[in-house]
């Protein structure tokens, strides 16, 4: 979107919500938890990957389930290796929308990770595009590894896709704040300085 920060109110955008970074866990979760669209796609996303997860532990374990569950181990660990691609992805989405300038902030305390586009002011499809672009790559990568890799790799491919997708709940969240406001015309910004994000409506 073209629009600088501050000509949103000249525009009649009216402030909605101010995050703090530090804050981001508790806003996620009290959106995840509302029925919407996008909690909808992450919910039935991570039934499905249970099950393709579950149904490979179970073929695998008949001929040991240690090894089966050592592998579907690895394939948590994969999932947290995958979080610089993620964020990387966010930025990559970002720029592809216009924005200039990119960068990542995280709390190892918290446990997030983010990536930011400062001052760029972001439309509801422009932010739709960069919410869902990890998920959508992420997994497109792991789902054509999924028929490349032999036996109990299958399992660990298996654990790396739904556990990757759990951890895509702040995006979703992030999605899912916009559900609830879909009556609005919606956009968003990062103040990186500041360490907050800002939601505005008309």
């Amino acid at each position: 979107m073209k629009l600088q920060p501050q000509e949103l109110a000249q525009e009649g955008f009216v402030l909605m919500d101010e995050l703090e970074h530090q804050d981001l866990m508790p806003f996620i979760q009290r959106y995840i938890k509302k029925r919407t669209q996008a909690t909808i796609l992450y919910y039935v996303a991570n039934i499905l990957m249970m099950g393709l997860a579950v149904g490979l532990l179970i073929r695998f374990a008949k001929t040991g389930f240690a090894e089966a569950f050592a592998h579907f181990a690895y394939g948590v660990a994969l999932a947290f290796l995958l979080i610089p691609l993620h964020e990387y992805v966010h930025a990559l989405a970002y720029k592809s929308q216009g924005a200039k300038q990119t960068s990542y902030d995280a709390n190892l305390r918290k446990f997030y990770f983010m990536a930011m586009a400062d001052q760029f002011v972001a439309n509801r499809k422009e932010f739709q595009i960069v919410a869902l672009a990890p998920f959508m790559v992420i997994t497109l990568m792991l789902t054509i590894l999924l028929f490349i890799v032999p036996g109990l790799w299958m399992v660990t491919v298996a654990g790396a896709m739904l556990t990757h997708t759990s951890m895509c709940s702040g995006d979703f969240g992030l999605l899912s704040y916009l559900d609830v406001h879909r009556d609005k015309e919606m956009v968003t910004y990062d103040d990186k300085s500041a360490g907050r994000s800002y939601f505005y409506g008309r």
